[in-house]
């Protein structure tokens, strides 16, 4: 049902949770998103479509870094600010609507692929045709990859956070075991796109719990166990992770890349994404699996004093 404009819900009903929000998505992107979300809703658009043109933008914006010319490239910039602002508007979107689904999520997840895919060939070529060395491939795949498992291991642990603090309700921390089950339902022929989409998703859960195994553990135990202190703990030990969070997300990427882009250097953003925001994961990794280590252990201590009890 479209939403009313006299009936709109307030814009922090639109966010996943004001605690992981970036600066410039609070202030500016989740902003005009709400606005862009409010209108779809009026005009029964589905926030697939929003992804689809998020995603479309953002490839035509890929092709503009090509060329070395800063005018160009300026505009290719405004082309990735547009296409984040609709990358923001189609989960605000879902969540105003209670539209939100494990296959939309897949979406988003490929749409915002295909933008980089589109942004890293782009910038390699544009690196051959200067005379660059066709190597740069290889660097390109090597940053892409990378790029892979920081965007994993953020979006994995934003999600635990927002899971202890909201609930299974307000998280997308879905389990690969229960992807499976749900995955091996569908039928390639009934319904390929859908399976397609499971597919991706299930992979991508696979590779986030492959990053941090102890957060798994520590869900599961919280889940059998209905300990409450699990969920306060993990919050307070893990507020100082929220920086490392956004520091990996897509904001600080963009506005590395733009300065690149005004310095005539975009190649050197591989370079960028092989060692700074490597270092930047490494480092979450660690303070996670410390906090994870340290709530399971203490739980443990803690069945065990009960049963001698």
């Amino acid at each position: 049902m479209a939403t009313e404009p006299d009936k709109a819900p307030p814009i922090e009903a639109s966010y996943k949770a004001r605690e992981v929000e970036g600066f410039l998505d609070l202030h500016f992107y989740r902003k005009i998103g709400y606005q862009l979300a409010l209108i779809c809703s009026r005009l029964q658009i589905t926030p697939a479509q929003v992804t689809w043109a998020g995603a479309a933008i953002g490839i035509a914006a890929g092709h503009l870094y090509y060329y070395r010319d800063v005018r160009v490239n300026f505009a290719g910039m405004l082309l990735q600010v547009l296409a984040n602002i609709f990358d923001n508007a189609d989960g605000q979107l879902a969540r105003l609507t209670r539209k939100g689904s494990r296959n939309g999520r897949a979406l988003d997840g490929l749409a915002d692929h295909l933008v980089f895919v589109s942004i890293y060939a782009h910038l390699s070529l544009r690196y051959i045709a200067a005379g660059g060395s066709r190597y740069v491939w290889l660097l390109a795949l090597a940053a892409g990859a990378s790029h892979s498992w920081q965007s994993a291991a953020a979006d994995y642990f934003r999600n635990a956070w927002l899971y202890f603090a909201k609930g299974s309700s307000g998280a997308e921390l879905d389990s690969a075991a229960s992807l499976q089950i749900a995955f091996d339902r569908l039928s390639w022929q009934d319904a390929p796109w859908k399976k397609f989409l499971l597919r991706l998703y299930l992979n991508y859960t696979r590779q986030q719990e492959w990053l941090s195994p102890y957060l798994s553990q520590l869900k599961q135990r919280a889940e059998e166990t209905n300990d409450s202190s699990i969920a306060h703990h993990y919050l307070e030990a893990s507020r100082s992770s929220i920086k490392l969070l956004n520091l990996l997300a897509t904001n600080p990427r963009m506005i590395l890349l733009f300065i690149l882009l005004f310095a005539g250097q975009p190649v050197c953003y591989f370079f960028a994404e092989l060692s700074a925001f490597n270092f930047l994961l490494v480092l979450l990794l660690r303070r996670q699996d410390t906090i994870c280590q340290r709530l399971i252990s203490a739980g443990g201590k803690r069945a065990v004093a009960s049963s001698n009890g």
